[in-house]
């Protein structure tokens, strides 16, 4: 075999003959070769050798190496290491000073070894280079393999094949593989928890482009600690040597799990302190104990847990102050339930507005007992039923995946009100420390507003329960009159007000027709409300004018508080066809004339009640079958985004055609008019003429 034979087949696979650019190691080093026969004449010279002592190749060629190279004390050693290296064939390294051309010393590192041509002919052959250029060579080199092998950062070299050349000690120990059998190996098979699919395209973009890749994060686990997230910085640059030869890329990987770690809980706390602010926004926006609820609820889910409940003591629903004993059931009021997505764990809460009873040895129980959070970071099976309310309960959350638990209860001005039931069945992580503190804030924060919801339910169903008692009946015999009327108390926004009507049958068969309204709001204004109805009733069989009874009540109102209120007193005469009306302020009554369509009574203006000192007018109106009164409060009509006027004609346009039976005609105008909720109260009054 011969030729170029042999350099083909497995020999010498993956070769690249041709030309090395300049800029390889042997360049920087400037090595130059000399080589001097048996007399030790020179008989070949580079041209490094021309560079690194001055003399060219016809100035150097032929001539004796020790006198031209050496000075004249030197020689005896010379001759000593050339015999040594001639006669014995052992080769000589170290550093010489060697004369130049321009008559300088230079010290050079020499490596000194015999040759033998094909006749048995020696010569000594010396490569030499400044001792300067190779201590300095020596040292980078040193430093670098030092720094590669003791630096904590994992380093690695791939080839242009994007395989594994070779990794320093810190990725060794990070892979937990031995550094021979990372070699030749795909990044992937050795360090999978760096390849996370997109490594290897940005290993190959680096390699093409020779950019950088700086500081990408990776997150994974390595087989050592496999239940522990770590985290890595990853860094990729190209290799090129001095020529700019490309020779592979370098990787280095640190380890920033604890950065990573820090980053988590800052952006944790972030999410914890917008979650907090939200709350604060979003949770107590009304005075509805189950809008309140529904509010904190709704807060929880996503961020905090996956599933929230609010339940609320049936005692604190109440307006009782009462503690759940030790070893008692504690009876709930279910008041919210909201879901990050639909799931089993849903029907396993309480269904809002339902009772729920729990025994003394469920968690929610112990919760509201002893005023203190209740976790389960993991829940287990033989958990469940002491979560749950009963068994079909327990087998709902487990069918969800529930996994963790956590029970915080609403505790406002010492006295715990209830629960606010978390669960996770989609969020891996487990309820921790912080999640219980944020979960009490936020408890805390939403009891205040459900306890202010609480009692403002039960001062508002005392004073709605105060005003009812206080409107009347409809008389059952009215002489020449239908009527119907409404009372409307105000939405879940606003408080019972102190809107009134009456209908007092008088003597000679007259009627009295009154609807009023206290300023204000609440137990203050419906008591106002009761005293002025109260003295209408006794102003009214005193048989007093309409004016001079708002007179009277004027003064009356003066002494109450709140001391403002508007009124409308309409006294019907069938006998003789009239209804003498005076007004305190209040809106005008709508005329219905059959045939005719409805309008609104001029009335002389009149100073609404506790003023003083205004003088009150009536104004007489004939009524004849058919003709029908409407009084209202301005709850019916006034709204905060439309002039009053426009509202007053809308009333009339309601009117036009209006329905045949008086109770109709109520529930259309509050129908048409105020909906399901308003933000006043409404008293509405109706009276027909009979034929």
């Amino acid at each position: 075999m011969g030729g170029t034979e042999a350099f083909s087949g497995d020999l010498v696979p993956n070769v690249e003959l041709g030309p090395a650019p300049p800029g390889g190691l042997l360049d920087v080093l400037g090595m130059a070769a000399v080589v001097l026969d048996a007399d030790g004449r020179i008989t070949l010279w580079s041209r490094q050798a021309e560079a690194l002592l001055g003399y060219t190749a016809d100035e150097a060629l032929g001539e004796f190496a020790a006198p031209l190279l050496v000075d004249e004390e030197r020689y005896g050693v010379v001759l000593q290491l050339f015999s040594q290296v001639m006669e014995s064939g052992e080769s000589w390294a170290g550093v010489f000073p060697v004369r130049h051309k321009d008559g300088s010393v230079r010290l050079l590192e020499f490596r000194n070894m015999r040759l033998q041509d094909a006749h048995g002919r020696f010569y000594a052959l010396g490569l030499a280079t400044y001792q300067e250029t190779l201590r300095q060579v020596e040292r980078d080199l040193a430093l670098s393999v030092r720094l590669v092998d003791q630096s904590p950062i994992g380093l690695a070299v791939l080839d242009t094949g994007l395989r594994i050349v070779t990794v320093n000690p810190a990725l060794e120990r990070v892979s937990g593989i031995p550094a021979a059998q990372h070699a030749g190996r795909p990044v992937g098979d050795t360090l999978p928890f760096l390849d996370d699919g997109r490594l290897e395209q940005a290993l190959q973009k680096v390699l093409e482009t020779g950019t950088p890749l700086v500081d990408r994060q990776v997150i994974g686990r390595v087989p050592s600690d496999p239940d522990t997230e770590l985290a890595w910085s990853v860094s990729l640059y190209r290799l090129e040597d001095p020529g700019g030869r490309i020779l592979g890329v370098a990787a280095s990987v640190v380890d920033v799990t604890d950065r990573h770690h820090a980053a988590q809980e800052a952006e944790r706390a972030r999410r914890r302190l917008t979650l907090v602010s939200d709350a604060t926004i979003r949770i107590g926006t009304t005075l509805d104990l189950w809008e309140t609820a529904r509010e904190l609820a709704d807060v929880a889910v996503p961020q905090l847990a996956d599933v929230a409940a609010v339940d609320v003591l049936d005692s604190a629903v109440e307006g009782r102050r009462e503690s759940v004993r030790p070893g008692a059931t504690a009876v709930f009021r279910a008041l919210a339930v909201a879901a990050a997505s639909p799931t089993a764990a849903v029907h396993a809460a309480d269904p809002p507005g339902d009772l729920a009873r729990y025994a003394a040895d469920r968690l929610v129980t112990r919760c509201v007992q002893t005023g203190e959070p209740v976790a389960v970071p993991r829940v287990r099976n033989e958990d469940l039923p002491r979560i749950a309310r009963d068994a079909r309960a327990a087998m709902l959350l487990a069918a969800a995946g529930v996994h963790s638990y956590l029970a915080v209860p609403l505790i406002a001005r010492g006295q715990v009100l209830g629960a606010l039931d978390l669960k996770r069945y989609r969020n891996p992580l487990p309820f921790d420390a912080d999640d219980v503190l944020l979960a009490t804030e936020l408890a805390g924060r939403a009891a205040v507003c459900i306890d202010n919801a609480r009692w403002y339910q039960q001062q508002r169903n005392a004073a709605l329960a105060l005003q009812r008692s206080l409107l009347p009946r409809h008389p059952r015999h009215l002489v020449g009159l239908e009527v119907a009327s409404r009372y409307q108390p105000a939405g879940a926004v606003s408080e019972v007000g102190g809107d009134w009507f009456d209908i007092i049958p008088l003597s000679g068969d007259r009627t009295a027709l009154v609807v009023g309204d206290v300023m204000g709001s609440g137990i203050n204004a419906a008591t106002a409300m009761g005293r002025l109805r109260t003295a209408t009733q006794t102003l009214a069989t005193l048989g007093l004018d309409p004016e001079r009874v708002l007179h009277h009540l004027d003064a009356i109102t003066g002494e109450l508080e709140p001391h403002i209120a508007t009124c409308l007193y309409a006294l019907y005469d069938p006998h003789r066809g009239q209804c003498c009306v005076s007004t305190a302020g209040h809106l005008p009554p709508v005329l219905l004339r059959p045939g005719h369509g409805p309008q609104l009574l001029e009335l002389p203006t009149g100073a609404p009640l506790g003023v003083g000192g205004v003088p009150f007018r009536a104004v007489t109106v004939g009524l004849g079958p058919g003709d029908t009164l409407v009084l209202y409060t301005d709850g019916l009509v006034e709204t905060r985004d439309q002039d009053i006027d426009a509202r007053l004609q809308v009333l009339l346009d309601l009117l036009e055609e209006p329905p045949e039976g008086l109770e109709e005609t109520c529930d259309l105008l509050l129908d048409s008019l105020r909906g399901e909720v308003g933000e006043d109260d409404v008293a509405l009054l109706i009276a027909r003429v009979r034929e």
